[in-house]
Order: structure tokens, then C-alpha cells, then sequence
């Protein structure tokens, strides 16, 4: 099944981080601009500030403001996020993509799109190497359905979380792909989930270099692009520095 792409897409790199409130609020700027109208489809690339994104069900735990502090101590910055999931950590180890595309009907493909997606960013990480899946892992931090993890002999992690956000007459599909320097992800999230009282394997939080030694942020959007251009046309994607 092809993906339901836009046949045109900007891409937009985001070379400054303005906070990790800003930066997620951004994403559903650029909803509400493509909704409107004043904005076409487009790619916003871009690498974190140390964050830990908590969900709407994490913010109304009993834990929460201890989790919030224990990211703190962790040098992240925590963030509430508007979709749903458990919290997740990411830093500029990681790469961040949000698809942000017009529909007149987005609700319908909502459940498909996560599948589609899924497999688009597998097929880019095998690109580099990593023997890569779409499925929940067991015990994994923030599960989900369509989580994107590498494998190792019998041994799995997971490298991506997705979420989606729908409105009328739009949608935003968030990826957050876990890369380089898994350490302190795993830790703020051993501590974080320890204050919220949720139970999960920290052995499942990894990073693509964790699986083949040697890759970079940089190669992943590189993959991450060249998986997209089988689909689409890509407007104006700026040489990596």
C-alpha cells in the first residue's frame, strides 16, 4: 500500500531550539497554519533540547511533580505534551520529524497512518544496517502499537515513538527517533517512571548506535528523506552542513 502522502512537501530545519514547551507548542502552530491554509505540507526537522515529554495521563498522577523534578535533576527540561502516551525522553541524540499535511477527511486514515509511517521509518533504518521492526516490545517505556525498535540476536530496543495529532481539515504525525547516547535517556526515564509509579524494562530504551556502532543524527535524516522521496517530491531540502 503506497503512502497517502502530500505529492509536494517543504522541508524545514529547525537549526535553533527555543525551549522544549516552544518546540512542542510549535508543531501545533504549524497545525493550525496548514488547517488555514497559509501554510503548504511540510517536514519539520529538527534536534531536541534534553526533554522529557510526559503524557496527559502522566499529569494527573500523584507522582508527577516528583517525576518533573527528577527530570530536572537529570539536567532534562520537563514538558507536557497534548497527545496521549506515556513520557518519553529525548535529547539532540535524537531526531524529531514532524509531518504536517492538509485532508479533508483526516480522521479516516488516523489508525492506517501510524502503520504506513511505521513501515516508512523501519525501511529508512534498515537503510543503515539495523535489522528494524514496527510492533510493541514488552515492557517498552511509553508502548504503542506501532513503535519502531532494532534487534540484536534475540535481544530488542526501541529507537522510535510516534504520535499523532488530528484536527478538522489536517494532521500532525510526530516521530522521535532515538540515535546516538542512550545513557541518559535511560536514566531521567528509570527515574522519571520510578516517581510516577509505572512499571516497565529499562533494557528497552536504546539507540540506533547501541545496534550499529557508528551512526549518526546526521545519517538518519539522510535515510529518513531518501525513504520520503520514494513518495513524494521533496521542495528545497537544504545540504547538510
Amino acid at each position: 500500500m503506497s503512502l497517502s502522502l502530500a505529492p509536494q512537501l517543504e522541508v524545514r530545519r529547525q537549526r535553533v531550539n527555543s525551549g522544549a514547551e516552544a518546540d512542542l507548542n510549535h508543531a501545533l502552530d504549524l497545525l493550525q497554519q496548514v488547517k488555514e491554509g497559509s501554510q503548504g505540507a511540510l517536514l519539520r526537522l529538527y534536534r531536541p533540547e534534553p526533554t522529557v515529554a510526559f503524557g496527559q495521563r502522566d499529569a494527573r498522577l500523584p507522582g508527577f511533580a516528583a517525576a518533573q523534578d527528577a527530570a530536572r535533576r537529570n539536567g532534562f527540561v520537563p514538558a507536557v505534551r497534548r497527545a496521549g502516551g506515556r513520557a518519553a525522553a529525548y535529547h539532540q541524540g535524537t531526531l524529531i520529524v514532524d509531518h504536517i499535511q492538509p485532508e479533508s477527511d483526516a480522521i479516516a486514515g488516523a489508525k492506517a497512518r501510524f502503520g504506513l509511517f511505521g513501515d516508512m521509518f523501519a525501511q529508512a533504518l534498515r537503510s543503515l544496517g539495523l535489522d528494524a521492526g514496527v510492533g510493541e516490545i514488552p515492557g517498552e517505556y511509553c508502548p504503542g502499537e506501532f513503535s519502531v525498535y532494532g534487534r540484536s540476536g534475540t535481544f530488542s530496543t526501541k529507537l522510535i515513538g510516534t504520535a499523532q495529532r488530528v484536527v478538522s481539515g489536517a494532521w500532525l504525525f510526530s516521530s522521535v527517533i532515538v540515535v546516538e547516547n542512550s545513557a541518559p535517556i535511560r536514566r531521567v526515564l528509570v527515574d522519571s517512571y520510578a516517581e510516577l509509579g509505572l512499571a516497565w524494562d529499562p533494557a528497552t530504551a536504546g539507540a540506533a548506535e547501541d545496534l550499529v556502532p557508528g551512526i549518526t543524527v546526521d545519517d538518519v535524516e539522510a535515510a529518513v528523506l531518501a525513504a520520503y522521496s520514494g513518495h513524494t517530491e521533496l521542495l528545497q531540502p537544504e545540504p547538510l552542513p
